[in-house]
């Protein structure tokens, strides 16, 4: 799904680091937890998201797990392209070992990771450190991924209101953490600034489950408000 520029622009303006909450005429609002299992289905419980530095050289963790290593993962860098993930494991040999099958899979995974759940500013690369955690599947299918994933959102969000209150600039279109979250959540939390196109398609999807589902059709250029109009302290009574 596309990001809406405007919307997204329009609540990271508004976002408030030392209350973690949009600062919105109707008063203090913010995703929480509970829009995060209910909208995408991530789980909020469990351990934390959290890695520790390895012993290991990152190339050797790369080719551990992975089986193969990027040709420029060297010296420092701990990060790799997800065109490369994408182009290196795009095809599953028919023989292939279980070995191999399980590297397919961590491949793809990581790829998720570092493309929609924790993508960085550029949405390019992805750092190894996930990789850690989907060593061991059990292990990972227990971790509390939509708690993660949200406060990884709350902090560039954060990061990105610092750099527009120093500079002027809005660094919104520019901005990492999982943005279609907030758009799902503003859709839904708010239906007069979801697109026109989308309600009937809503209304006809109302027991989807995760509830995010009912927007995955909608397209994000046709508003029933513009831009201007979509934070006015008129609209909001």
């Amino acid at each position: 799904m596309n990001p809406d520029a405007s919307l997204i622009t329009a609540l990271v303006e508004r976002w408030r680091p030392e209350t973690s909450t949009f600062h919105l005429p109707c008063g203090e609002v913010t995703i929480t937890l509970e829009d995060v299992v209910t909208l995408p289905g991530l789980a909020i419980d469990g351990d934390a998201v959290v890695v520790d530095i390895p012993d290991e050289e990152w190339s050797a963790i790369c080719l551990r797990l992975l089986g193969r290593v990027p040709y420029d993962l060297v010296g420092g860098v701990a990060v790799v392209r997800i065109t490369w993930l994408r182009v290196e494991f795009s095809h599953l040999p028919d023989d292939a070992s279980q070995e191999v099958i399980e590297q397919f899979a961590r491949a793809y995974a990581l790829s998720l990771i570092g493309g929609v759940l924790f993508p960085d500013r550029s949405g390019s690369t992805v750092h190894l450190q996930y990789l850690l955690l989907i060593e061991d599947w059990e292990r990972a299918g227990g971790f509390a991924w939509g708690a993660a994933v949200l406060s990884y959102l709350y902090r560039e969000m954060g990061r990105s209101t610092l750099h527009i209150s120093h500079t002027g600039t809005s660094l919104a279109g520019d901005l990492g953490g999982w943005v279609a979250l907030l758009q799902f959540w503003a859709w839904e939390r708010f239906p007069h600034l979801a697109p026109r196109d989308s309600e009937t398609r809503a209304q006809a999807t109302e027991d989807a489950h995760p509830r995010g589902l009912r927007w995955l059709s909608a397209s994000s250029r046709q508003y029933g408000l513009t831009a201007s109009d979509i934070m006015s302290t008129s609209r909001w009574r």
